[in-house]
Formats: C-alpha cells, structure tokens, sequence
C-alpha cells in the first residue's frame, strides 16, 4: 500500500462504526456529523438504522453499511440469507457478514461457500465483505479461508468483528493481503483506536479500516 499523505486518504479509508447493543438514534445522528465533517468513506451501523442512516447522509456520497450474522457467525445460512436481504431492502450499499468460524476449523469448504454466495445473492449490494475472526484461526486456517473468499465472489476478507477475544493485527493483515493479492481486499478492524495503528495496517496491505475512533484517527493527523 502507498503512503498516506492527505486527510482526505486518510478519511477514504475509514468505515467509521458504530455497533453497539446501545447505540441510540442520537448517536447515529452524531456518527452522520462526523462523517459528514471528516469525510469518512462508509459508516457501519446495526440493521435497525440503516433507514435513518441513509436519510441524515443523502446529500453526500457517503456510503452506508450493515452487518449479517453479527457478532458470532454461527446463525443457519437460512437466517444469514434473510438478514442480507432484509438489509438490502432497507437501503444497505455494503454487507459485512461473520464467518461460521466452525465451518474453517473443519474444512466445510462447500457448505461455506454456499453460504458466502447466497449472501451475495439476496443482495446485490456495492461490496461484501467476510468476516473470519482472525484471533480464532491459525494461520493455515487463515490462509485457506481467504482463498475460500476469494472463489464465492466477496470483495473483502475482513479480520474481525472487535467483539471476540482479539482484533485486528498487523501480521494478520500481511498475511491475509499476501494470500488473496490483487483479487480481493482487505479490511482491518478490531481494537483500531489510534493513527499510528490505523496506518501501520494500511501500510501491511488494508485498504480499508473500520473503527469507532475515526475521529481520534483524524484529529491526531491534524495535530
């Protein structure tokens, strides 16, 4: 990955995130200004706030996201289809789904891919992401996952949800950028809080971040 050398890079990289069990309309209304005022990418809100997300950035090319099978991953893929749908329906540009770690761990290669295409299919959203937990995984399993990813069609491999016992690494990053290449990305996220972290993981192959301290992010560029 080059070096960023702008806020505007910065900002392009940031799926600015908020997806806590508490999370209010007021703050969504909070996380659209900061958006707006730093020009984050994406914002990543729970599926109940995809409508009212959609509407406070309308006038802006701001993109708006939501996640499936979150946080754990291990919902049937019956459910996982009518999540993505269902978010689809309620204006979602971009899925991130959790991986069924399970399935990694015993080499359900087709039974995962399935469901990765499904997903995909019920929602022909801007981009999908897939989200494999990486502190779970060994390397091995790492790798081979992301090239699963790579054959259903997502657009990303995505390290982890921020809610399981680790986040994101920068080994992990490498690792998974030099296994999927140019064919896919990759997006860091997990325990992303400062600049120095945000930009080490662009520098190991991220192209793009997800954090909820996007704004500390920026404000430590400015200063």
């Amino acid at each position: 990955m080059p070096d960023i050398h702008s806020p505007a890079e910065l900002a392009a990289l940031i799926d600015h995130t908020v997806l806590k069990p508490e999370t209010t309309g007021k703050d969504i209304e909070q996380l659209c200004h900061e958006a707006k005022k730093y020009g984050f990418n994406t914002l990543f809100v729970p599926p109940y706030f995809v409508p009212l997300t959609k509407r406070l950035v309308k006038d802006s090319s701001i993109a708006v996201g939501t996640t499936v099978g979150f946080p754990l991953g291990n919902q049937t893929t019956h459910v996982k289809v009518l999540e993505a749908r269902n978010a689809h329906a309620r204006g979602a540009d971009i899925i991130d789904m959790v991986a069924n770690v399970g399935l990694i761990k015993i080499d359900g290669k087709e039974e995962f891919l399935e469901e990765v295409r499904e997903v995909i299919r019920v929602s022909p959203c801007l981009n999908h992401k897939v989200i494999i937990e990486t502190c779970l995984l060994t390397d091995e399993e790492k790798v081979r996952v992301a090239e699963w990813i790579v054959e259903a069609g997502a657009d990303y491999v995505k390290t982890s949800t921020g809610f399981s016992k680790a986040g994101a690494t920068v080994e992990d990053v490498a690792l998974l950028h030099k296994a999927v290449g140019d064919r896919i990305k990759v997006k860091a996220s997990g325990g992303i809080r400062d600049l120095a972290s945000a930009l080490a993981m662009a520098k190991a192959g991220a192209t793009r971040i997800g954090t909820s301290s996007g704004v500390a992010i920026m404000e430590s560029w400015k200063n």
